[in-house]
């Protein structure tokens, strides 16, 4: 007994105090944490979407965890509902068709961005690697089994009370499964890589990158091999049977299969890139993604940045299903989980305010300066295929909307003009599964007057403030 209450008085001073009187620059240079040594293990309160439930969340009385990486979380949470439901009527902040990068584009990487971060601080020491790598691993499987309900094609959409799937037609990828890939494959990294000399960390800039070079070289691997498929592998000419819907619940093929000419190698397009190759082959065309966002390029749409009709002479592919969270696309996305684990980093090992705005600032303009650089040179911003420089440009604006957030919030103490995002970051798998993914309209829907049109939703929709927004699904 007396053993727990020593442990629990350490870790109610080692964990991260959040500043509200900061007023002045001087400000800076006052540590956030109340001592100088390392907090005990917190891989316990690690949640899902990389919510780490600290002890200031379980236990009253103690203070609070880093504001900042909530309200951070809150805002990517509600750009996602944002672009979900508007992105119909605005294309502009909607996912770009193709080539590019858009409002909407910014939220996935934000999502892995913050998962890195909080595993550096769920990490930062480990009692039994063994048991934090179960739960890892168990916690993993739990968000992919839960991304595959609510992503998988169980729920139809408006004005439909069918549920369920034809497993024939499931689809296998999808947000939340990407988020279990990154987090376990870092998380695991962060479990059993060795850290150099981990209680002796120069201040120097790249003093962390030391401690922890075997991150960066798993990095360097992924991003390697990334390329090396995408550029080198072949894509022969490949067919497929067009899905068409049959009913707003179910699919049917057509009779006809149709082909699509490729043979060659490093092509980033729609039609012959390694990305929809390898997802045809290993998972399988029927699991794709059935409306994909080439959909809406002007090749594929009339409408064009808009779904729409197809054009005269429309190139077979444009009917052909392509998942957004494909295999080797989720697989570069883990470089955003690394970037985020930097970052994490910093907040860890560095004490003071200033140092760690100033190991965060920098190395985020960098990394935007280097996605631009390549974007520029022709390798494009692709959120579909996950490129190099779509994951450094994406990457650096994390950092720097973690680097306003923390100084405004951490720092200087502006917490009552965030309080919602601090309320839905901490919160964030219960709002991603109810309003993102749309299962409360789904299940209020359920509710109707005489025919399941007549319903609250639809009423919302159709009559309501937000009656421009097309739906939930």
């Amino acid at each position: 007994m007396a053993e727990e209450q020593q442990r629990s008085s350490e870790d109610e001073r080692a964990v991260v105090v959040v500043d509200s009187d900061a007023e002045t620059v001087a400000d800076l240079t006052r540590p956030l944490v109340s001592r100088t040594d390392y907090r005990e293990p917190r891989e316990e309160g690690m949640g899902i979407l990389g919510v780490p439930a600290s002890a200031a969340s379980r236990n009253v009385g103690k203070p609070p965890r880093v504001a900042s990486l909530d309200v951070f979380r809150g805002l990517s949470i509600a750009g996602m509902i944002l672009v979900d439901n508007a992105g119909g009527v605005w294309p502009s902040i909607n996912h770009s068709p193709w080539n590019g990068v858009t409002l909407a584009d910014f939220v996935m990487p934000f999502f892995l961005f913050i998962v890195g971060v909080a595993l550096a601080l769920t990490y930062e020491r480990i009692r039994d690697r063994k048991a934090a790598t179960q739960k890892a691993v168990g916690r993993a499987v739990k968000l992919c089994i839960l991304g595959i309900i609510l992503q998988g094609g169980y729920f139809h959409g408006l004005n439909n009370l069918a549920y369920g799937v034809d497993i024939q037609h499931i689809r296998w990828c999808g947000v939340l499964q990407r988020i279990a890939f990154g987090f376990l494959l870092v998380a695991l990294c962060e479990i059993w890589a060795p850290r150099g000399h981990f209680h002796n960390i120069p201040e120097g800039t790249l003093g962390i990158c030391k401690v922890y070079y075997v991150h960066w070289v798993v990095t360097a691997t992924i991003v390697v091999t990334y390329l090396a498929l995408l550029y080198g592998m072949y894509v022969p000419d490949w067919e497929f049977l067009p899905p068409s819907p049959a009913s707003n619940s179910t699919l049917i093929q057509a009779s006809s299969a149709l082909t699509v000419k490729c043979g060659m190698r490093g092509d980033v397009g729609p039609a012959c890139n390694v990305v929809g190759y390898l997802d045809r082959t290993l998972l399988g065309i029927n699991h794709l993604h059935p409306r994909p966002v080439y959909q809406r390029t002007p090749d594929c749409s009339t409408k064009s940045p808009d779904y729409g009709p197809l054009p005269p002479g429309a190139p077979n592919w444009c009917k052909a299903p392509f998942d957004p969270e494909g295999l080797l696309s989720s697989l570069s996305s883990v470089g955003s989980c690394f970037i985020g684990l930097h970052f994490g980093h910093v907040l860890v090992h560095r004490k003071e305010h200033y140092s760690r705005i100033w190991h965060w600032f920098f190395p985020a303009l960098g990394l935007l300066a280097v996605g631009l650089m390549l974007h520029i040179l022709g390798m494009e911003f692709n959120k579909p295929l996950y490129s190099f420089s779509y994951l450094c440009f994406t990457g650096g604006a994390a950092g720097l909307v973690l680097t306003g957030f923390y100084l405004l919030v951490d720092v200087y103490g502006w917490r009552q003009p965030t309080v919602l995002l601090e309320w839905m970051g901490m919160h964030a798998l219960l709002m991603y599964t109810l309003v993102a993914c749309g299962v409360l309209p789904a299940a209020l829907q359920g509710f109707y007057w005489g025919s399941p049109d007549n319903n609250l939703i639809a009423w919302i929709v159709v009559h309501g403030p937000w009656h421009y927004f097309q739906g939930f699904n």
